[in-house]
């Protein structure tokens, strides 16, 4: 069962003109329950006309300042971010989940590193907060951010990141990346090889990076992963966390058609009933009235995670679990479809 407490919205800051960061007020009874390490996201859950939307959005301050606060960028057609970018104002109850995520630093004070980032839009949410985290408990550490978006206007966080700039200087570097406007001083495009390349090889070709942080659209992250590897990185210093991923078109749901009996084990409760395998687990539980853990429903978060013990499930796209962990079972629930005639999934055993 996803935990959800209701706080209270103690600020709206206008970050941009399709953005805005919301700030909780989180009573002292509550705090150790939203204690959070950086790069971490929350569920947040409202009902409009009716229905019950939740969205998962990053945390960008950090564990240090003693605030929640996440950013909302609006989408076309966005029901949640529409109404947080025209609807919302302080004083308003949001029902808030637990900080949650695989996407996380945790800082040591004595240690000496040179971390990188590569962002692209509202990717910068939960790397402004390890940014911060690196800069405020890692004294000896420096960060490295190169940072895409359409222009300066557009730039979530821009002042934030220039403050930073000016007080950790020889600790901290931003580069940015405007794909509609040429600024002087500033690359020019997208976050490509040619941009990567750039930037470890030539500006700061005298570090030796010790992790990399890739946030955004799936394609962004998907090069700067490869030129990396191609400049000897290797994969387990490369820690990524998509905000938009493409279908999986390979997936040939055609062949799914059949029925599965369904054993779903939450909070220690089980429940059996029979799915079509055109359903995903996540729809056919959630269409039972059971209360299975979930936010996105996009394959972009790991609220659903689950693992499969008897039976089997394939996903229609998974950009979360690694190998090992799906041969061990695990799924995300809002992907993956049975395959068999019987199926036993745990969401407590994650």
């Amino acid at each position: 069962m996803s935990t959800f407490y209701k706080l209270v919205i103690k600020e709206i800051k206008r970050e941009t003109a399709s953005c805005v960061s919301i700030l909780f007020n989180v009573p002292e009874e509550l705090k150790t329950f939203y204690k959070f390490v950086s790069g971490q996201y929350v569920t947040l859950k409202v009902t409009l006309d009716g229905e019950e939307v939740r969205r998962a959005y990053s945390i960008c301050s950090s564990p240090k300042s003693g605030e929640l606060r996440v950013a909302v960028k609006a989408i076309k057609n966005g029901l949640f971010s529409t109404l947080a970018n025209e609807k919302l104002s302080v004083g308003n109850l949001i029902e808030v989940g637990l900080p949650e995520g695989k996407f996380v630093f945790e800082p040591q004070a004595d240690r000496q590193r040179n971390y990188a980032a590569f962002a692209a839009g509202s990717g910068i949410t939960p790397i402004a907060s390890i940014i911060k985290s690196v800069l405020e408990e890692e004294p000896k550490s420096t960060f490295v951010l190169t940072y895409g978006n359409k222009n300066p206007e557009e730039t979530i966080f821009y002042d934030t990141l220039q403050e930073l700039h000016l007080k950790y200087v020889g600790r901290f570097f931003v580069h940015y990346v405007y794909s509609k406007i040429n600024v002087e001083g500033e690359l020019f495009g997208r976050i490509d090889k040619a941009a990567v390349n750039f930037v470890i090889n030539n500006k700061h070709s005298e570090k030796s990076f010790d992790k990399f942080y890739l946030c955004g659209p799936e394609e962004m992250i998907n090069t700067a992963s490869a030129v990396l590897k191609e400049n000897n990185v290797a994969e387990k210093d490369i820690k990524f966390e998509l905000f938009t991923t493409a279908s999986n078109e390979g997936f040939e749901n055609a062949v799914l058609g059949g029925h599965t009996k369904i054993t779903v084990l939450v909070d220690d409760e089980e429940t059996s009933f029979e799915m079509s395998q055109k359903q995903t687990i996540l729809e056919a539980t959630l269409k039972q009235g059971i209360d299975a853990p979930y936010s996105c429903q996009g394959g972009v978060c790991s609220s659903c995670i689950c693992r499969v013990t008897e039976g089997k499930a394939v996903m229609k796209k998974n950009a979360i679990l690694t190998d090992g962990e799906i041969e061990e079972g695990l799924v995300l629930a809002c992907q993956a479809v049975p395959t068999t005639d019987s199926v036993f999934v745990d969401f407590d055993d994650v």
